[in-house]
């Protein structure tokens, strides 16, 4: 049986794809590995130490590996090419055969997320040039951090952002991480590059399904991306409100929205958010 590591697997998208993997091909043939290892014991895997800026110690976690699902790093966009490299030149010397990616979908020009974008596209590029057998995932932006934002929607009454008319593709770290399950485990996918995400969706069809779900009254209202990212800066310092600034910037050039080859990785459809929405009336307290 193939023996598959997954790494930054202490995070909650690598955590989600661990389980995932488990389903899959058993909990005894996944590897997670963990900068911190006492924080993805719980995954119930056996765990070895994984730090992307550690390329000697990735070699040897990396022992009696045959597949490797790289975790895109949270690092500034500058150190995560190294940190990525680390990860591919250890699999290639532990004698791993296939690499996964997780990269990311955006613009990679135009807006002030697009470094990161441009980050993942070398990273893309050196997978394969690797020499061994990969995969790639773009992801789609999380819904997920919408609905913990709850709170702060219904204090404004409103999703206020720079995003406009434009379309974004969201998707969930439980459904990535049943894509990513399949695409490390199955053969048919080798050399690919998948777009994952569910129905594209604008921020006013947000709102609504924010609605359907705790029973608010929310309504969406376009910035302009100035303004937005002034607001960002002063609620979340320089880097990161520069991030989420580009991140909806590139939503409004239609950057988020292209074509989905979740059904293609997966092996079946995205969730439809008319059934994630109702999944979490249920669970959430509005």
């Amino acid at each position: 049986m193939v023996k598959i590591a997954i790494t930054a697997a202490s995070g909650q998208l690598g955590s989600e794809i661990v389980k995932a993997t488990c389903l899959v091909i058993g909990q005894e043939n996944v590897v997670a590995l963990a900068r911190t290892p006492a924080k993805a014991v719980h995954l119930g895997v056996e765990v070895r130490k994984g730090d992307y800026n550690h390329q000697q110690e990735l070699e040897t976690s990396l022992q009696g590996i045959d597949t490797v699902l790289l975790v895109s790093g949270m690092d500034a966009p500058d150190k995560r090419i190294d940190q990525h490299r680390n990860v591919i030149e250890a699999a290639k010397a532990a004698g791993v055969t296939k690499l996964v990616y997780t990269s990311v979908q955006g613009a990679s020009e135009g807006t002030s997320f697009s470094p990161v974008i441009q980050s993942n596209r070398q990273t893309e590029q050196d997978v394969r040039n690797s020499g061994l057998k990969w995969v790639i995932g773009r992801n789609g932006i999380y819904i997920e951090p919408d609905v913990d934002y709850i709170e702060t929607y219904k204090q404004a009454g409103e999703i206020a952002n720079c995003a406009g008319e434009g379309k974004c593709g969201y998707t969930t770290r439980p459904e990535l991480a049943y894509a990513y399950a399949k695409m490390l485990s199955e053969e048919k996918h080798h050399g690919n590059t998948y777009n994952l995400h569910g129905e594209a969706i604008t921020q006013a069809a947000l709102a609504e399904y924010l609605n359907l779900a705790f029973g608010t009254q929310l309504t969406y209202r376009a910035m302009t991306v100035e303004d937005y990212q002034r607001e960002r800066m002063a609620e979340l310092g320089e880097f990161m409100g520069t991030v989420i600034a580009g991140i909806y910037a590139g939503i409004r050039a239609g950057e988020a929205n292209n074509p989905s080859d979740f059904a293609t990785a997966a092996g079946r459809a995205h969730q439809s958010w008319q059934d994630y929405f109702q999944s979490i009336s249920t669970t959430k307290t509005p």
